[in-house]
């Protein structure tokens, strides 16, 4: 059987389980691993935040994705069977394409030193974690890295100094497991001359910083409908780079909603102090599928076959976004603290819960057996 992984993100795990989330499958309360396994999930993706707390210590929410607690969810899954994607986002809090603050710690340093922050915390994280007990199977250098890193000195154009970094994360992982597969992640799967822009230059620029260290394996990439264009697209840009840099494909972040029905009730919160879900309605207008139960079992089943029938049998697999990240009451994007940090009006709240894979409820939809019964 070829490989292909069936990943999801899990990074709110702990958080979820403090705020109260359940989860049911036929009607019967179930643990979320067990259900996972079930359903043939292999990997689970945990994001890693450096210092995702204030200097006063307050909380920045969404998971409080620092080392113990990626360790501590780490070492649930590693037991329980999953391989993990250590998923490096270089920074205290989130990081995407609008967003690459350096973190706390680093701030002022220079392109140098930046470049030496990234290899000391890549390799004692790791080394950390694979002590730890945690399988790692797979490292993610960097999240979304479409404008770069650690700006401003990483912020594209700056393509020199994001190739500097993303290598000495790169040399990180080399020097303390070699063995591991090695991701460069990239958002917006449907837009083929970014990434040819992007990993034009990287792959021009990197052999200066890689002191013989072997590069990476896989081209991550984000892929959302309602964000980054058809199915289609996202088939002619993998099929593209399959076939231009030879490199393995794995769809790092994935989701597709069920249903617009709102749910505010399950978070209990005031209309001010909630966000909603990042899926407006004017977002839905040019989508594959509707956003209903059917609709997200059918586009699962679409997304599958796409990325299994990638060039060159490059399609290595997908992980989809915090498909278990239900509204609960306390789990949120973010805390005014964290708001702070990122200089976001917010508001807070739950944006991402008609895209998971479990209903309000916590019962678990067909498009997680989709996932399931597919055969790559």
């Amino acid at each position: 059987m070829r490989e292909f992984i069936r990943g999801v993100d899990l990074s709110t795990m702990l958080e979820l389980e403090q705020c109260g989330a359940k989860y049911y499958r036929n009607g019967e309360e179930k643990d979320l691993l067990e259900i996972l396994k079930e359903c043939r999930i292999d990997t689970i993706r945990l994001r890693l935040w450096n210092d995702p707390r204030s200097e006063e210590g307050a909380p920045y929410g969404a998971g409080g994705n620092d080392l113990k607690v990626t360790r501590e969810i780490g070492r649930r899954v590693s037991e329980a069977g999953f391989g993990v994607l250590l998923n490096f986002h270089y920074s205290d809090f989130w990081a995407d394409p609008g967003k690459q603050i350096k973190p706390k710690a680093w701030q002022g340093h220079d392109a140098a030193q930046l470049a030496q922050d990234v290899f000391n915390y890549t390799r004692y994280a790791l080394s950390s974690l694979l002590a730890s007990g945690v399988h790692v199977t797979m490292v993610q250098v960097g999240n979304e890295l479409t404008n770069g890193l650690l700006w401003p000195e990483g912020q594209k154009p700056e393509y020199k100094n994001i190739a500097r970094f993303v290598c000495a994360g790169i040399r990180a992982c080399r020097e303390t497991a070699p063995e591991i597969p090695l991701m460069i992640h990239l958002d917006n799967g449907g837009n083929n001359a970014m990434y040819r822009d992007w990993f034009d230059h990287y792959f021009a620029l990197s052999p200066e910083f890689l002191g013989g260290a072997a590069d990476f394996d896989y081209i991550g990439l984000s892929y959302y409908p309602f964000w980054h264009g058809r199915l289609q697209q996202l088939s002619d840009n993998m099929n593209d780079l399959a076939t231009r840099y030879h490199k393995d494909l794995i769809v790092a972040e994935v989701s597709m909603g069920y249903t617009m029905e709102d749910y505010a009730s399950y978070e209990k919160l005031r209309p001010e102090e909630r966000k909603g879900y990042a899926t407006r309605p004017a977002l839905l207008e040019n989508l594959d599928y509707p956003m209903t139960v059917q609709g997200q079992t059918d586009f699962t089943k679409d997304f599958l076959r796409r990325v299994a029938s990638v060039a060159e049998d490059r399609g290595k697999g997908f992980f989809w976004w915090e498909p278990a990240w239900i509204p609960v009451p306390g789990s949120g994007w973010a805390t005014p603290a964290s708001l702070e940090y990122m200089h976001d009006p917010g508001p807070c709240g739950n944006e991402w819960a008609n895209q998971a894979l479990f209903d309000y409820k916590g019962n678990l939809l067909p498009a997680l057996e989709a996932i399931r019964d597919f055969e790559p």
